[in-house]
């Protein structure tokens, strides 16, 4: 279901009277091009003129971070199928580290807030996304950090892996649960995000109801708002002041999804193509913001990455959340159901769409979201 704008919409957020509206609308045709189903995706898109700023090249690509996580894994890795689809793990740090103190202690390494995988289809016209809730108990494989063993573990929560283990480990665990290789790899984290939506010069959503989450620092009338850095990265983590949520990270996901799409608008319309310094102010904050496995560690690879991904519209996206049930021993997790998440990495390893059956009894998309499997 669209709202009057024509924006899609999910469930969830509709219930949490949340619309993404994005900026200065405009017909299907605008949305082209828009694979943004996170900041990894907007980088690609404002890294298709940043290779031609010549002069600039070389800082920009010095801006950016690589891991190595093909040495790091070695050959202990699901088969690489080269049948023309892509998968990237996309995920956000929760690191209270440096900058990002504001946010509380640090009880650890980082913490991946928001993973995503995106299959990209063969023939680069779409694309599915699948979220995974951070609170999924999973079994975590053996990893290796700076030379030494992490010993794996059960039912622990799904972040922990990135914790524990940095990107690498993050890498080996979704494989390990979706038996599906990674292509790639790339981390935003929470300072990098909120500088990233300023040089946008922000996202316009409209909200239904009153949002107030002191956690998040968010707090937000009915209405259009235009968020800056700071109240989105409020609106993509709050849980609690969310009418009718339940406090759970899956009501969060909706939200991201929600912001997502707002996010993708924004970029296709802020003109920054036509607007050389626009282009390298964004392009300049974008690659600071992330890291990436060390074959997208270039300006050149993101662009060409950018470009191979172009032709997939926003209406060509299907983002879900895995399928999961709230743990009986602790309702603050969610375990996967093993029959509809195997239907969901079954159908992208075959390079299929997700079938519907996948989110029957899930308590992630509560019967699914428009932008979804069809």
């Amino acid at each position: 279901m669209a709202d009057s704008n024509g924006t899609a919409q999910t469930a969830e957020s509709r219930a949490r009277g949340i619309r993404a509206t994005g900026r200065r609308r405009k017909g299907p045709a605008r949305r082209r091009r828009a694979l943004t189903i996170t900041l990894c995706a907007l980088v690609s898109v404002v890294l298709l003129g940043g290779a031609g700023l010549g002069y600039v090249y070389f800082k920009l690509n010095g801006n950016l971070k690589g891991v190595d996580i093909n040495a790091a894994l070695g050959h202990d890795r699901p088969k690489n199928v080269d049948d023309g689809s892509m998968d990237i793990l996309v995920m956000g740090s929760d690191s209270r580290a440096g900058k990002n103190d504001e946010y509380g202690r640090d009880e650890g390494g980082a913490r991946s807030d928001t993973a995503m995988i995106m299959h990209v289809y063969k023939g680069r016209k779409k694309a599915s996304v699948v979220s995974v809730p951070r609170d999924t108990l999973i079994k975590r494989p053996d990893c290796t950090k700076d030379g030494r063993t992490v010993t794996g573990a059960r039912r622990v929560m799904f972040n922990t892996a990135f914790e524990v283990g940095g990107p690498a480990c993050a890498v080996k665990t979704v494989e390990s649960i979706s038996g599906i290789r990674m292509d790639h790899f790339i981390e935003v984290d929470f300072t990098g995000f909120k500088k990233l939506i300023d040089a946008l010069g922000g996202v316009e959503i409209t909200t239904s109801k009153a949002i107030n989450d002191d956690k998040s620092h968010l707090h937000l009338q009915p209405g259009k708002h235009t968020l800056d850095g700071e109240q989105s990265l409020g609106l993509v983590r709050t849980r609690h002041g969310v009418p009718g949520g339940d406090g759970s990270d899956l009501g969060r996901i909706q939200l991201q999804q929600t912001f997502i799409k707002a996010l993708m608008n924004q970029v296709k319309n802020v003109g920054v193509l036509t607007n050389p310094t626009k282009l390298y102010d964004i392009a300049d904050t974008a690659t600071k913001a992330i890291t990436t496995d060390t074959d997208l560690n270039s300006v050149s690879e993101l662009t060409g990455l950018a470009k191979s991904l172009g032709n997939i519209g926003s209406e060509n996206i299907d983002m879900m959340t895995l399928p999961v049930a709230y743990d009986t021993a602790d309702p603050d997790r969610v375990l996967p159901l093993a029959k509809q998440s195997r239907l969901v990495w079954d159908a992208l390893r075959q390079d299929k769409d997700i079938p519907k059956s996948a989110i029957k009894g899930s308590a992630g998309d509560k019967g699914g979201t428009d932008n979804y499997v069809k």
